[in-house]
């Protein structure tokens, strides 16, 4: 079963429009709530999907400016996810961090080459995790 969750938050139209937008795929609902919750205390609107093609309906419905994406989740992987993000001219160039629990080498450049810009591996730091994103999207 898919679910796709979009977390609001109550403020003004002003105030969220110069807010920047994080899209969250992960599969563990705790790792998921982890993410989110760190995000946005540090200013970040956050959307969520629990599944690859769940994420690809958010994508198309609204672009965020940063995609973190699990790899290993039902209906569809994360490296399909980043590879369809890519191949769509209308995200193509959004950045991606791939967070995901695979640390092998090989994992790690089948991510790169699927399009990811960063990978990181779990267990993760959440204070890193939110200073990368900060990085990327200035």
């Amino acid at each position: 079963m898919s679910s796709v969750v979009t977390n609001n938050q109550e403020t003004s139209t002003d105030t969220e429009s110069k807010k920047r937008t994080v899209l969250v795929v992960e599969d563990d609902a705790g790792i998921l709530r982890q993410i989110a919750f760190n995000l946005e205390s540090h200013g970040y609107l956050v959307q969520t999907a629990m599944t690859g093609l769940d994420a690809l309906k958010l994508l198309m419905q609204k672009r965020p400016d940063l995609l973190i994406t699990d790899v290993m989740m039902p209906e569809m992987d994360g490296h399909e996810l980043v590879s369809s993000v890519r191949a769509d001219p209308e995200l193509a160039d959004m950045p991606v961090i791939m967070l995901t629990a695979r640390s092998q080498d090989e994992d790690m450049m089948q991510g790169y080459q699927s399009g990811t810009d960063l990978y990181l591996t779990k267990p993760f730091n959440p204070a890193e995790l939110v200073t990368f994103v900060k990085r990327i999207l200035g």
